[in-house]
């Protein structure tokens, strides 16, 4: 789920020139004098030349960094405990004290992998090469969607395309002109500030964690962090830093307010995932004509749409795809751009929260805010080096 004037210099013509000629000195009659005239009062050097006070003057960052407020103290300091957090904790303390690990191999068929997602109640699993006892990867929705294109360019392959193994997922990626995803995963005893840098480096929404044997230097692969379960680990755990994020959503710049893709509860699911490929995103808002929401359609949504192959079944309605959601599903969450970060953290602390979508007090769509943007701007706001580049 995804995130717009001429300049000084042709706005006055030659006001940087180093060739413009100063103004001649000329007397009261009008005729140009052969010797300068003298300096009369008030008028004394360093005087203004017409190219500098035409220009707009860029004011200087000494000025526009105005003395902090009490407030912008407190935003810093709570995001530096957040971040001194992140690296003294480890990425093996965000995992839960019991969990369930599904890890398939890359020989197992991708038919009968949807099946196994769907029945253990999740969306994405770590790969194995058990041939190369090696981690081969991660299983996404995205890993899906390809299939879904591969099918809609090659219709004429279906029977071809329910004997894909997992082992071809690469494959798929080259034959429908799609650049791999970078296989990235961390060391569950490395601070978990390492593996959230890695995560928005490679925008990946999930990491896996894998160990090596240092006797047989065999991989292993521990279990899988999400963004979502970093970002409850601060809230539940550094509470007393989250609280202090108390600047709004609209002040803080986070999300993304334009060229949103949107799609109605009639629209076809094919055309919704062709509407996440364009603008490589993982969600797409559902309105109505008046722009009021009314659900969200997530990447995560199309696998019950494919499940034991059933690719005609993407030419159903959004809305027939969402009742196939599992009974347990959490719901959308909203929030306004008025909502404070620290408010943000809390209603991550109480509930599973994939994404927020902005909305007015009509509940007209405004924006979404995803977990990278929260992310991004915990680890990175006020930083020097505040830029991750996609890979």
């Amino acid at each position: 789920m995804d995130d717009l004037r001429a300049p000084p210099e042709q706005a006055h013509p030659g006001a940087n020139s180093s060739e413009a000629n100063p103004l001649s000195p000329t007397s009261a009659g009008g005729s140009t004098t052969n010797g300068p005239l003298p300096i009369r009062q008030g008028h004394e050097l360093p005087f203004v030349a017409p190219s500098s006070y035409l220009r707009p003057k860029q004011t200087s960052r000494t000025m526009s960094d105005k003395t902090p407020s009490p407030l912008d103290k407190d935003q810093m300091q709570g995001l530096r405990g957040v971040r001194e957090f992140l690296k003294v904790r480890t990425s093996y303390d965000v995992l839960p004290l019991s969990f369930r690990l599904v890890v398939l191999d890359i020989d197992l068929l991708i038919k009968k992998s949807l099946n196994i997602l769907i029945q253990n109640g999740i969306v994405s699993a770590p790969l194995w090469d058990s041939r190369n006892s090696t981690f081969a990867g991660l299983l996404t929705s995205t890993d899906y969607i390809n299939v879904i294109q591969y099918y809609c360019q090659f219709p004429d392959q279906l029977n071809q395309v329910d004997q894909f193994r997992l082992s071809s997922l690469r494959d798929i990626e080259k034959a429908i002109g799609v650049l791999p995803l970078e296989t990235v995963s961390v060391h569950p005893a490395r601070p978990l500030y390492e593996a959230c840098r890695r995560m928005l480096k490679t925008r990946a929404r999930r990491i896996p964690l894998v160990d090596v044997d240092s006797e047989t230097g065999r991989e292993t692969v521990v279990s899988v962090i999400t963004q979502y379960r970093i970002l409850k680990f601060i809230a539940v755990n550094n509470e007393k830093h989250t609280m202090l994020l108390k600047k709004p959503v609209r002040e803080l710049g986070l999300g993304t307010y334009t060229n949103l893709a949107t799609a109605t509860m009639n629209s076809c699911v094919l055309d919704v995932i062709h509407l996440m490929v364009k603008h490589n995103i993982s969600a797409v808002p559902i309105v109505d004509r008046d722009n009021k929401l009314l659900n969200v359609f997530e990447a995560v949504d199309v696998i019950p749409c494919i499940k034991g192959g059933a690719y005609d079944e993407l030419s159903a309605s959004v809305g027939d795809a969402l009742s196939k959601r599992a009974d347990d599903f959490t719901g959308i969450y909203t929030c306004s751009e008025e909502d404070r970060l620290d408010s943000i953290f809390d209603t991550i602390r109480k509930s599973r929260v994939h994404r927020l979508i902005v909305v007015d007090d009509e509940s007209r769509l405004k924006g979404i805010i995803s977990l990278s943007d929260i992310l991004k701007y915990v680890l990175l706001y006020g930083e020097e080096d505040d830029t991750i580049r996609a890979p």
